[in-house]
């Protein structure tokens, strides 16, 4: 994007033009370094520079690496490095510092060798100056470690919540409020933008759109989700107010937040209670097109999902598993740090996408990693998703040709071979029993050879009466047991005696698969968005979230837990699943990219009032779920830091003035923390007189912009001690006025 903007300088006009670093096109073609990119930045900024700018920036600057270098290039220089280098604070940079010096005096500075030669004069002189220096050292380590300190402070200070609000479908509503639903043209137009209602057109069952709606429209259209941003604090009262049981009601809940601050932030709420943590984090493998950094130094990605892991390992219940996808840049390490952490490993899933990444060096790469980690040690079964779809394609052909016969088993036979979804496992179960079972023929040979002469009596086939076929090894089982097999019709037999006889074995809604080790999907996460109308480069398919979902015993616990949220594909396969099997599986979502607005929310919300949409709008309106989510916004560490206010007290600095050592061991150590004490963002008591006015610069979703706004202390503490909301009332204000009776018996005044 250019803006153009015309100034007056120096009586000469100046167009400063504007670009992102990606507007910039590398010169022949060469491979984009940061070297590359600071050389094109300097040769295409220049031509916008103004005669007077381009002489100063022109100036050499040199270096001993660099002997050409001018003013412009090291400004382009910082630029860069601040856009491309990792940054951390450091946990203990006091230590750590005092260490590093003390091994630069024992091995830069002190000479054993000049010390044991020398006179004791000498080296008297020489232990002064170390001594000297080490002074001078510990006071500079120990400002530094002041700052780093309070950084340190700041950043594991748990955030307040600046925003809540709630969306909900509209048969959760009650109807009294749904006039003022109608009166409200911010909500309408979002309906008109997410769902195109405009486009709605009346029929026997469902009214049409009209300008205003009607309240039977809304009635008939209850999977409309409400957001209580669009209405006034007295209106959201009224709405909370009549849903009982409230986190219990609320299906999902998404975080605008770093995802370390929201973990910290849920930690009493949700211990010991999310059934699986999945997560889709950075690669770190320096792909371009991603919104978000993607190329770290190994050790601070490794911390980056160290303190991930660790912080969410607390909230998984015991049967509880950790997914995690991962490439094999980052496969090894990642692997070493949930062992060093751990975390049992339950397998890792090859995923085979289909698609292998051609042009690399080498060998063209078609999978990722999903890493399964988990405290038990239970097999890990398939949804039954496939199973459901049989046993229900059975009854529908039984049905339809009136009973078990010949044509209902043929149809059948010919559908499950059509199946392009199902395995050859699933499709082996072509056949239907006399009493509608499915079922499927198993061989009953040994695994290895029988010796005893009795595994190898032939079976009598039923029509022929002739033997049939024994398997090279014998039989697996006895003959009683198989005659028993033949006595409850449980053996498959062939047209006639030439086929071996099997086992019949049966389909149900209790069979079981267990998971493979590789999963093929070669769906696009990206086709699932832009049928939404939303943009996003990478996502994976949500088809593969529903089979990685579909494998969690929902009965252990039913929430799940993305803090590498990204579109929303967790939420989105979380609600795919409750809308085909009817449980009640819960999501919680964080994600701090602005995309949060644009994509996340409005995904999850489509995706609740329409299963299928093309072009961004819905294809099958009457698949809508009830539904409630709550979507809060965090407090920033930007925030918190805007948020400072060092005060100066003049009774202090009287106190300390007259000391110098006391004045310096305040700067030294403690001037930060006494001077910022009040501040709004370090919990300033003073200001809790009314819970509903403690008030803080936050920055504008989607711009940088920084607003005033209340804090939500009430659900902010709520979370921080981990209690959950079972009824939220409507506030209320009493008034009271006082007339004093008068009393003979008192004095008057």
């Amino acid at each position: 994007m250019e803006k153009t903007r015309q100034e007056t300088l120096n009586q000469e006009a100046v167009a400063l033009v504007i670009k992102s670093l990606k507007d910039f096109e590398p010169r022949n073609s060469r491979k984009d370094t940061k070297n590359d990119l600071q050389d094109d930045l300097s040769c295409d900024f220049v031509p916008f520079v103004v005669e007077d700018y381009l002489n100063a920036l022109s100036t050499c600057i040199p270096t001993e690496k660099d002997k050409d270098r001018i003013l412009l290039t090291k400004y382009i220089n910082q630029y860069t490095s601040r856009n491309t280098m990792d940054y951390f604070i450091h946990k203990n940079l006091g230590a750590f510092l005092k260490r590093e010096l003390d091994f630069y005096i024992k091995n830069e500075i002190m000479r054993l060798d000049d010390i044991e030669n020398a006179e004791a004069p000498k080296v008297e002189d020489y232990l002064a100056k170390i001594k000297v220096l080490r002074k001078i050292a510990i006071k500079l380590i120990d400002f530094m470690a002041q700052l780093e300190d309070f950084q340190k402070k700041l950043w594991l200070k748990k955030k307040f919540i600046v925003e809540t609000n709630y969306c909900l479908t509209l048969d959760r509503v009650p109807e009294a409020l749904y006039p003022q639903i109608i009166e409200n043209k911010d909500q309408i137009d979002e309906w008109i933008k997410l769902y195109a209602i405009d486009e709605i057109e009346g029929d026997t069952t469902c009214p049409a759109y009209t300008n205003p709606l009607s309240l039977n429209f809304l009635k008939v259209n209850d999977k409309l989700l409400l957001d209580t941003c669009f209405f006034d604090e007295a209106f959201k009262a009224k709405l909370l107010s009549s849903i009982q049981g409230f986190d219990e009601q609320c299906d999902g809940l998404l975080i605008h937040s770093e995802n370390f601050q929201a973990l910290r932030l849920l930690q009493d709420r949700y211990k010991e209670q999310v059934g699986c943590i999945h997560i889709d984090p950075p690669y770190n493998t320096a792909t371009s097109g991603f919104l978000y950094k993607n190329e770290y130094q190994h050790s601070s990605w490794m911390s980056l999902m160290s303190q991930g892991v660790v912080t969410s390992m607390n909230m998984m219940t015991k049967e509880g598993a950790f997914q995690c996808h991962i490439d094999e840049n980052e496969y090894e390490r990642l692997s070493a740090l949930m062992d060093d952490l751990d975390l049992p490993s339950s397998g890792t899933i090859i995923w085979d996408k289909k698609n292998p990444m051609l042009g690399k060096k080498g060998i063209a790469t078609q999978h990722e990693y999903i890493l399964w980690r988990a405290h038990t040690d239970n097999p890990i079964y398939m949804q039954n998703k496939s199973i459901r779809k049989i046993l229900s394609q059975a009854q529908f052909l039984i049905d339809k040709h009136g009973g078990i016969n010949d044509i209902s088993r043929s149809a059948f036979s010919k559908w499950i071979q059509a199946q392009t979804d199902l395995t050859g496992g699933e499709k082996a179960y072509r056949f239907i029993d006399d009493m509608g079972r499915v079922y499927r023929g198993v061989a009953m040979g040994a695994p290895e050879p029988r010796k005893d002469p009795k595994f190898h009596i032939p079976l009598i086939h039923p029509v022929t009466n002739l033997p049939c076929p024994v398997p090279s090894n014998g039989w697996s089982r006895t003959p009683e047991t198989l005659q028993g097999l033949d006595d409850i019709n449980e053996i498959l037999w062939g047209d006639d005696h030439t086929t071996q006889p099997q086992k019949k074995v049966f389909l149900s809604t209790e069979s079981k698969r267990q998971l493979s080790s590789i999963l093929q999907n070669a769906k696009s996460g990206k086709a699932y968005l832009d049928e939404l109308g939303h943009e996003f480069p990478y996502c994976h398919p949500v088809s593969l979230y529903l089979e990685l979902f579909g494998a969690i015993d929902s009965n252990s616990s039913n929430i799940f837990f993305d803090y590498f949220a990204g579109s929303g594909t967790s939420g989105h396969a979380v609600i795919d699943l409750n809308r085909e099997d009817g449980f009640r599986r819960k999501y919680v979502l964080v994600e701090m990219g602005d995309y949060f607005d644009t994509v996340l929310k409005p995904r999850i919300s489509k995706v609740v009032y329409s299963k299928d949409w093309k072009g961004g709008k819905p294809k099958s309106r009457d698949t809508g779920i009830s539904h409630c989510f709550k979507y809060l916004r965090l407090e920033s560490y930007e925030d918190t830091l805007n948020n400072l206010v060092l005060k100066n007290e003049s009774i202090r600095d009287k106190t300390i003035a007259g000391t110098i050592s006391l004045q310096e061991d305040y700067l030294l150590h403690y001037m930060l923390d006494v001077e910022s004490r009040g501040s709004q963002s370090l919990l300033n008591i003073d200001a809790f007189n009314d819970p509903t006015s403690y008030l803080l610069k936050v920055k504008k979703p989607g711009s940088d912009e920084y607003i005033e706004k209340a804090v939500d202390l009430i659900e902010t503490f709520n979370y921080l001690i981990g209690l959950r909301l079972v009824h939220l009332g409507i506030p209320q204000s009493l008034t009271a006025a006082f007339t004093r009776m008068k009393d003979p018996d008192l004095p008057q005044d």
